[in-house]
């Protein structure tokens, strides 16, 4: 902000000329001034002391008064404990506000030719069931990451890994062959990717029936686990899959297929996408050709049984398998294949994976394999560690089928939008396709916004109803303010009221006025910090307190039946500043906001 660089320049001439020393700038310290003190930015006085040889009131005093008599902005100062709050002008907060209006990107930093490239993955499905509430949390987190990178002048590649083979589809195909007498998504009637969940499920039924069998018959329940008829064929199947057996590769493709078809389905739901899709059955190659090489180059070690494996012990950790005995891969090894692809494809210079926190050991270990390996930009890879969602109920689990799929709990919010909107009458006299349209944004804006204004670090319960309420910290909340507000500007349009031609020097705001624009201010401080911070809970609860605000102005102010023209003009443009503000702050979360509602 060019007035706090002006700012500082003033409080190093101040301290020569009040005290006759020279001063580093870097000691200087500027922040917003706390809530519950009176002026806008806060000088902190202690790091002057040495030079004032004062104490820090009365560094703040002096200081004080040589801004005010130099800089036209400061209105008045007060000094508390040593620190100086100064409160500037309503015209200084006149301009800012214009400057604001007359950027149609107010906030944003588009990429550009000299933009940085950032890799984001997020979604990394397995193709045997469907996308739950936790892969919902993943998307929409990873989604609006991408989103805020990009508005901090990034070039952002948006990228998935499908995990497509391995020993979890292989239950999906094993169980679909013995139970499944041909069923298809079409002869169902059921997505594809239920329908391979629900062999999923149907194997660990199975599965367990037979552990418990051989627990009868004297085995160890680990014996049993490991030597079960079915877990035996699923390991053959994976092995055969891996040799390339046209049988098992066809099912395998037949029935990727069909989750492939329905992940598209819940994608364009959640209005969520990709600019690059990798695959694990071609990247997990690579990242084999790349552990023999490190093998090779003695970079790795090879067990006795013929494993390999990384040994991490002099970094403080422990020996990591990377292929196993018989050599088939590990998730490892394919992650190592497909942050080299990545790289290769993009030379990003920076990746960020989002992934669970229950994966904090394997993507420390991965960046500590991929140094050791050789790879320089390694030291580029993040991992964006999130926490768990569960339901009120508790936690859910996928082979035992008591996990909430993404489409199901997308048509419950759904449904629920469409009740509470008719029981409120919000939509009132508008068409069917309209009425659809606003009830499908009302229930992705709820669902969106509940999940991402909690930071993701933090485990989180999600509520259906909660976040479905018109009042409080929720998504309809905002979109109902901004719907207000588009009712507003199109009075005004409908009564040809011209918004750009109010006189400044007429204007005397009020306290809460000039706070409104001081919030729109922030703006673009906001979504800098959640860039820093790669944190969309800054975004949303930012954009909680701006309509908070709005709201209250609204409610204490008149705006089309203002008499003052000069005021209802700028009041007219405040009401449309803050609306644009509104809509930009949502997309950065992947939130819609209606016209109407």
């Amino acid at each position: 902000m060019e007035f706090i660089s002006n700012l500082k320049e003033k409080i190093t001439e101040g301290v020569t000329d009040l005290y006759g020393q020279e001063i580093d700038e870097k000691l200087i310290q500027i922040q917003n001034t706390r809530k519950d003190f009176t002026g806008d930015f806060t000088v902190v006085t202690f790091p002057l002391l040495r030079f004032s040889k004062k104490s820090p009131e009365q560094t703040g005093e002096d200081l004080g008064k040589y801004l005010t008599d130099n800089i036209e902005e400061i209105n008045s100062f007060n000094v508390i404990k040593g620190f100086l709050n100064l409160e500037l002008s309503q015209n200084f907060w006149l301009d800012q506000f214009k400057t604001a209006w007359q950027n149609e990107n107010f906030g944003i930093r588009l990429p550009d030719k000299n933009s940085k490239t950032v890799l984001v993955e997020y979604s990394s499905p397995n193709t045997n069931k469907p996308l739950h509430l936790g892969h919902i949390r993943n998307n929409l987190l990873g989604y609006s990451i991408a989103k805020i990178f990009e508005a901090n002048n990034n070039k952002v590649i948006k990228t998935n890994i499908v995990n497509d083979r391995g020993i979890h589809i292989c239950k999906s195909m094993l169980a679909w062959q013995k139970w499944g007498n041909g069923e298809t998504p079409e002869s169902s009637g059921m997505k594809g990717d239920f329908l391979v969940g629900k062999y999923y499920v149907k194997f660990d039924q199975e599965y367990k029936k037979e552990i418990q069998q051989l627990i009868s018959e004297g085995k160890s329940k680990e014996e049993a686990e490991q030597n079960a008829r079915l877990i035996l064929q699923a390991r053959e199947m994976l092995r055969k899959w891996e040799a390339g057996d046209d049988e098992v590769v066809a099912l395998w493709k037949k029935m990727n297929n069909w989750v492939y078809d329905g992940f598209d389905v819940t994608y364009k739901k959640l209005g969520v996408d990709f600019d690059k899709i990798y695959y694990e059955s071609d990247t997990y190659k690579v990242g084999k050709e790349l552990v023999l090489k490190g093998l090779e180059k003695g970079k790795l070690i090879k067990e006795e049984d013929g494993s390999v494996w990384a040994d991490l012990t002099n970094k403080g950790l422990d020996k990591k398998i990377l292929l196993r005995s018989d050599g088939t891969s590990v998730y490892m090894t394919q992650d190592i294949g497909t942050a080299y692809l990545r790289y290769k494809d993009y030379q990003f210079d920076k990746h960020v994976y989002v992934v669970g926190n229950e994966q904090d050991y394997h993507f420390k270990v991965l960046k500590i394999v991929l140094e050791e390996l050789g790879f320089p930009w390694a030291k580029n890879i993040q991992h964006l560690s999130y926490g768990m969602v569960e339901l009120p109920e508790g936690k859910m689990k996928s082979r035992e089928g008591t996990v909430v799929d993404a489409d199901d709990l997308i048509a419950d919010m759904v449904s629920t939008a469409r009740q509470i909107s008719q029981e409120l009458g919000k939509l009132d006299g508008l068409s069917n396709e309209e009425i659809e349209k606003i009830i499908h944004t009302i229930a992705l804006g709820a669902l969106k916004y509940f999940l991402l204004k909690v930071d993701p670090k933090k485990n989180m319960v999600f509520n259906p109803k909660e976040s479905i309420d018109f009042n409080g910290n929720t998504g309809p909340f905002i979109q109902y303010t901004y719907a207000r507000i588009q009712s507003l500007a199109r009075k005004a349009a409908e009564n040809k009221l011209d918004t750009e031609s109010y006189q400044k020097e007429k204007l005397n705001l009020d306290t809460k006025e000039v706070q409104l624009i001081k919030s729109i201010n922030k703006f673009a401080v906001i979504v800098s910090e959640a860039g820093e911070n790669q944190n969309p809970a800054i975004i949303a609860n930012y954009v909680y307190e701006l309509v908070k605000e709005y709201n209250q102005f609204y409610h204490d102010f008149s705006i089309l039946k203002e008499e003052n023209e000069d005021l209802k003009r700028f009041r007219l443009q405040l009401s449309v500043l803050t609306g644009r503000v509104i809509k930009q702050a949502m997309a950065l979360l992947g939130i819609d906001v209606p016209e109407k509602m």
